[in-house]
């Protein structure tokens, strides 16, 4: 994790201008979230972790919750659902999306992660979506809210890079595919930009995405050992294949047959 206090305000900063300068557009630019067959899986994922919790009251707290992807799909299941993120442009685009659920079943607070503050176990359900990787110390980060998590309730994690991501593939064939594929994604992706009139404007991601590199990958093992060392009773990770554009990549079916999923999410019942 980094030591020191100057990457972690760099790390910080860089995603506050990030997540600032493409709010505005973030769904249109993020196929590999908001396609149809992700928000689908997303769904139905949400409904099967809503049937695991004991005693559910139906609260949630959804970490870095964007423009409200998780969050509003929680409050159409009948959560109570407190929203968090470090942008403020994404939490006033989140309000405005979901004003109908405000003040009496969403609650939406623009911080930092490190700096929530919430009573333990307050929470029946705690969701991470495409957030750890941009957490300067995510391990340190879970961790703590961890603790608003009650006993009985259930941490979800979900589209983060599998171990697989940077790997190489078993055979040369399988290599060739996975190139080709992730090769050929933005290129699909900005040809339907230019058929919508999308101009889509050039965003560094080196910060904002620390963890996602191949020279420092986000570490499975290391979520695994916080959810050891909080005492959860069940933790499981589940890889799967991500659809990353807006108009079908035909490479797609030989890609999920000849390589390794690329995609993780983790489901914790404490």
């Amino acid at each position: 994790m980094p030591k020191s206090q100057t990457l972690i305000d760099q790390i910080h900063q860089a995603n506050v201008k990030v997540h600032s300068f493409e709010a505005p557009y973030y769904e249109l630019l993020h196929p590999e979230v908001y396609s149809i067959k992700e928000q689908k899986r997303i769904t139905t994922k949400l409904k099967v972790i809503d049937c695991q919790i004991l005693d559910n009251q139906r609260s949630a707290l959804d970490v870095g919750a964007g423009t409200g992807n998780l969050t509003g799909k929680l409050l159409q299941i009948g959560y109570s659902v407190v929203a968090t993120d470090i942008s403020p442009e994404m939490c006033a685009i989140l309000k405005k999306k979901f004003a109908g659920y405000l003040p009496d079943k969403l609650t939406v607070i623009n911080s930092a992660v490190e700096d929530l503050s919430f009573s333990p176990g307050k929470f029946d359900l705690i969701t991470f979506y495409s957030v750890l990787h941009h957490l300067p110390d995510y391990p340190s980060a879970l961790r703590k809210v961890c603790g608003f998590l009650k006993k009985g309730g259930v941490m979800y994690i979900d589209h983060e890079a599998s171990p697989s991501y940077w790997k190489s593939e078993p055979s040369g064939l399988a290599s060739l595919v996975k190139g080709l594929y992730f090769h050929s994604n933005p290129a699909i992706n900005s040809l339907y930009f230019q058929l919508i009139g999308l101009k889509v404007p050039t965003i560094d991601y080196t910060l904002s995405d620390y963890w996602h590199k191949k020279e420092h990958a986000l570490s499975h093992q290391a979520i695994l050992e916080v959810f050891k060392k909080e005492g959860f009773e069940f933790s499981k990770r589940t890889d799967y294949y991500q659809h990353g554009t807006w108009i079908p990549n035909p490479l797609f079916p030989f890609y999920s047959l000849l390589c390794q999923p690329e995609m993780s999410y983790w489901i914790a019942k404490k």
